[in-house]
């Protein structure tokens, strides 16, 4: 079994001897160096070219942030770290982490594991770690989806020659609201919402709200009219 040289960056000297103490009860692990900041850890990660580094967060100095796209550059990086701020996670993850792990989240095969992991590629988070990461995999979907949204808005006012308030009622209708409720949101009268909606009706050649909503949706079929 080929052995992984591993380099500790942590400002704490406890956590430095727990770690060390740890990867010596296996054979293919070896601590090759220990730094205290991020510019000791790309120091020693020239002079000593680990398979692995595991990197804390906070370190005064250059902390494991800063120290992170350089370090990538040089060998597979693992965060271990108290840090679980989801915004840490993600800043991490985005610099080229190969995994984060929050210490009292992991056991010591656990750790052993993603050691071995991150030098194949092979990603591993602790449970705060992965909802910070599904958070944003969830919030980038939502982002994509509004744009998409937003993207189709424009071409069906472009497409059917809407106004800018014709595009709002048209969006209100399509949302399920009356004429009263209309004029409420916009603050205009009944009459003049039954204006917008005669002329949104015309624009896009429908007879009624449920043709109206099938064509600015764009789920009507072409030559296809309602009634009603």
């Amino acid at each position: 079994m080929s052995t992984l040289r591993v380099l500790i960056a942590d400002d704490n000297p406890v956590v430095r001897a727990g770690l060390s103490s740890l990867l010596a009860t296996t054979e293919d692990l070896v601590v090759v160096a220990e730094a205290r900041d991020g510019h000791e850890a790309l120091h020693l990660t020239r002079l000593h070219s680990p398979d692995v580094i595991l990197l804390d967060v906070r370190m005064p100095g250059v902390d494991g942030i800063s120290a992170l796209p350089h370090l990538v550059c040089l060998a597979p990086v693992l965060m271990l770290t108290y840090s679980q701020e989801p915004d840490v996670v993600r800043e991490a993850l985005l610099l080229g982490a190969g995994g984060y792990l929050v210490h009292g989240e992991f056991t010591p095969d656990d750790l052993l594991r993603a050691v071995r992991d991150t030098r194949a590629g092979r990603a591993h988070f602790t449970p705060t770690a992965a909802t910070a990461v599904l958070a944003e995999l969830r919030s980038s979907s939502q982002q994509q989806r509004n744009v998409g949204q937003s993207t189709e808005r424009v071409h069906n006012s472009v497409a059917f020659g809407l106004s800018s308030r014709e595009v709002e009622i048209m969006d209100l209708i399509a949302s399920g609201m009356n004429n009263q409720q209309i004029a409420g949101a916009c603050f205009i009268s009944e009459k003049t919402v039954k204006n917008h909606i005669n002329r949104i009706f015309a624009k896009l050649r429908s007879t009624s709200r449920s043709e109206a909503i099938a064509r600015w949706l764009g789920t009507a079929r072409p030559g296809v009219t309602g009634h009603g």
